[in-house]
């Protein structure tokens, strides 16, 4: 070969592993370049307004970091979401607040700079915000948190008494309707008319005394199970756990308030969550003789069906589907939302197994009572009060059940829960339990009278 073949061909192979190189050079570097990072997106956004707090949820597909501060006069509170762009989910939240809201006016949302969001939330009055995120759960992914809070809460039992209904006259019960059994009013103060006074101009003639007779007011708290971002079991057409409860309570609670010696109490009135320990932290507060947690049974199998009534066990649950049952209504708190930087010692001891045998051998004997009506209107799942460790039920000092309406994984009692008809009939047969245990329990002296 001459020369200078060989020299065009070494030029033309030098010049081909250069450009080789060269490529090779190129390819590494745009494996090692990070892409630039994509926005996270928020999918959904979801209000629950309520009396106790009006909570604002905002999911998204991965966590986000967040900054927030108050400002005074006007009452305000901004929130700086990081690491989003404004789209159209986002400037929904306008349009979900309600004037109705018990604690913001208005929220305004907008791009503040490039990469950060800007909530402006417009309020009614003074609040307590928490502000928390949530990791993905169930069907939920991440979720950003913000919970409203009044800086002034009411008074629980000054609530409670202004709500009532119970200074009014009872209403006869239509003839048709059989009487639930009325208990004999708990005698708790008789005062006697000075000696002087009791005096008649004959002698031999004694007049009876007259006698003023205070009587104890029985005060039922009412818990609907689930609510706001927790839905509960929902049935094959539909209708969801927390609706059928909260329809079912709102009967039971009109008929309680007929009765001047009775009051009630509902841990939740509207669409919106409340802590599994919150729940019993409410009925404390308004010192409840009873405690009712509502709810409508769910499992795997549409077959499953009738009504079941529940107490706390102290030693393990009374049978496997028990225990299942317990392990799913104690997972609401991961379902719903609970930010547990705020647990206060209050609210952690509430959540410890504090309760009494003298507690759960009252709920065995309310619970009694009232499965004993149920089973006159619908199937019994078991025909007896079953136990587990229920959270909801811990309360030391406070009768305690868990109602099992029936099953709304099944088409058949999905139908009668959802029935007007049948959730008066539930609600009566309840009411009358419970009004037959307090015949035969009256209940222990406390400080309010009527």
């Amino acid at each position: 070969m001459p020369r200078s073949t060989e020299i065009r061909s070494e030029s033309v192979k030098s010049k081909s592993r250069r450009t080789v190189l060269k490529a090779g050079g190129v390819l590494f570097v745009s494996v090692v370049t990070p892409l630039p990072a994509c926005a996270s997106q928020i999918l959904a956004v979801r209000v629950w307004p309520s009396d106790d707090y009006t909570r604002v949820t905002l999911e998204n597909d991965s966590n986000l970091k967040v900054t927030h501060f108050v400002v005074k006069d006007p009452e305000r509170l901004v929130v700086d979401i990081e690491g989003i762009d404004l789209n159209s989910t986002l400037k929904d939240l306008v349009a979900k607040i309600q004037p109705n809201d018990p604690y913001i006016k208005q929220v305004r949302v907008g791009q503040n700079r490039p990469s950060v969001v800007r909530l402006v939330f417009d309020l009614k009055d003074e609040i307590k915000p928490q502000v928390f995120t949530l990791a993905p759960v169930g069907e939920y992914k991440y979720r950003f948190v913000i919970d409203l809070y009044p800086a002034n809460p009411a008074d629980p039992i000054a609530a409670l008494i202004q709500k009532g209904d119970w200074l009014k006259e009872a209403p006869r019960e239509p003839a048709q309707a059989q009487a639930p059994v009325k208990p004999d009013p708990v005698p708790l103060v008789e005062a006697k008319p000075p000696a002087e006074d009791r005096a008649e101009k004959n002698p031999r003639v004694v007049p009876e005394e007259p006698r003023m007779q205070l009587t104890r007011m029985i005060t039922i708290a009412l818990d609907p199970g689930h609510g706001g971002e927790d839905p509960g079991a929902t049935g094959a057409r539909g209708n969801r756990e927390k609706d059928v409860v909260l329809s079912i309570a709102k009967r039971l609670k009109r008929k309680i308030e007929q009765y001047p010696n009775m009051r009630v109490m509902l841990t939740r009135d509207a669409d919106f969550f409340v802590p599994l320990g919150m729940r019993v932290v409410k009925a404390r507060k308004v010192q409840a003789d009873l405690f009712v947690s509502i709810h409508a049974d769910a499992f795997v199998q549409p077959t499953a069906r009738g009504s079941s009534v529940f107490a706390l066990s102290e030693k393990g649950a009374s049978s496997t589907a028990a225990r299942w049952l317990a392990n799913k209504e104690n997972s609401a708190d991961l379902i719903g939302g609970v930010n547990i930087k705020t647990h206060d010692r209050q609210l952690a001891s509430v959540l410890l197994d504090l309760s009494t045998t003298a507690q759960i051998n009252d709920s065995l004997r309310v619970g009694n009572a009232v499965l004993k009506e149920i089973g006159g209107i619908n199937r019994l799942h078991k025909g007896a009060v079953e136990q587990a460790g229920f959270a909801v039920l811990k309360a030391p000092d406070i009768p305690s059940i868990l109602i099992e309406t029936a099953f709304i994984s099944n088409p058949e009692e999905e139908a009668k829960l959802t029935d007007e008809r049948y959730q008066e009939q539930l609600a009566d047969a309840i009411l009358t339990g419970i009004r037959n245990y307090f015949a035969k329990n009256p209940p222990l002296a406390k400080n309010k009278l009527t």
